[in-house]
């Protein structure tokens, strides 16, 4: 099969620059294995969407030379595609009304029967029943990654109370139906990623390959899209920060590049891409020396 990789960014607020660094780098994969790259915006959760985000990170993705290759894909405009995984998975979810605090004595995780009891009045959350397995895979740039599920993870939500289905289950619904091979993005996903391939499996849709992007951290070592400096990027100068983007992701000689404008530069950067040169190591960024 084709090449077929994706970026996938919450319509949360503009693009920072650990985002730039995750479709750079997912960008540059699929060109490099001279395949597909589409872009999905998982627009799931209307409390945290902050309105003309989506749109704005699309115009700021194109003024840096990355425009998707098919149709942008709409999660929040999906729900009948996540109905009818849902539906498959009937043997498998059950309901849930236990609250935060119910769980808090199990550091938060479900395992096996609920606390709380059936309440009438509330409409439950669905949970995925997990077994007591190993999931496991090999991350291109992360290495062997192993996960218990039922100890580091226990029963998950793949439907939230509010009705609207969770990342863990649309994800996977998404991927399968687009048919992507290979799945690059940030390492705070890694551990995500086990719970996923759990529902291919049992969706009995393909398994893609992974390669979890190292993460930009501030100052204190924190998340930047957590962290104060998570400023917006400047679409108007992209060249300084594309070049700043590859830098980070280890591609210091692409980052020195003397293209003039972004498709040239993204296109030097794809033609000498080398994965064996990558960063592993989420990190602060340091600046060009």
């Amino acid at each position: 099969m084709s090449y077929r990789g994706r970026f996938a960014p919450s319509p949360t607020g503009p693009l920072h620059f650990g985002s730039l660094v995750a479709a750079v780098g997912s960008w540059l994969r699929a060109r490099s294995q001279h395949g597909a790259w589409l872009i999905r915006i998982e627009d799931l959760d209307p409390q945290r969407e902050v309105p003309g985000a989506a749109e704005d990170i699309l115009a700021t993705l194109a003024a840096f030379g990355m425009e998707s290759d098919e149709p942008v894909v709409w999660q929040s405009r999906r729900t009948e595609a996540y109905d009818e995984a849902f539906a498959r998975l009937r043997e498998h979810v059950f309901p849930c009304w236990c609250s935060r605090s119910d769980l808090a004595a199990a550091d938060g995780m479900h395992r096996g029967a609920c606390i709380a009891a059936p309440d009438a009045t509330r409409v439950p959350a669905w949970r995925l029943r997990v077994d007591d397995r190993n999931v496991g895979f090999v991350d291109l740039l992360q290495g062997n990654y192993v996960q218990n599920l039922q100890r580091d993870v226990g029963d998950f939500v793949v439907r939230r109370v509010e009705g609207g289905y969770a990342y863990q289950l649309a994800v996977v619904v998404d991927d399968a139906e687009a048919g992507i091979t290979e799945i690059v993005r940030g390492a705070d996903l890694l551990d995500s990623t086990p719970r996923q391939i759990y529902l291919q499996q049992l969706l009995v849709v393909p398994t893609p390959g992974y390669l979890h992007l190292p993460l930009v951290l501030d100052r204190t070592g924190a998340k930047l899209s957590k962290s104060e400096a998570a400023l917006p990027i400047d679409r108007d100068n992209p060249l300084a920060a594309l070049r700043a983007a590859l830098d980070f992701l280890g591609l210091r000689d692409a980052a020195r590049s003397a293209a003039a404008s972004p498709e040239a530069l993204l296109a030097a950067a794809a033609a000498h891409f080398d994965l064996a040169a990558m960063r592993r190591k989420s990190d602060a960024f340091h600046a060009l020396d």
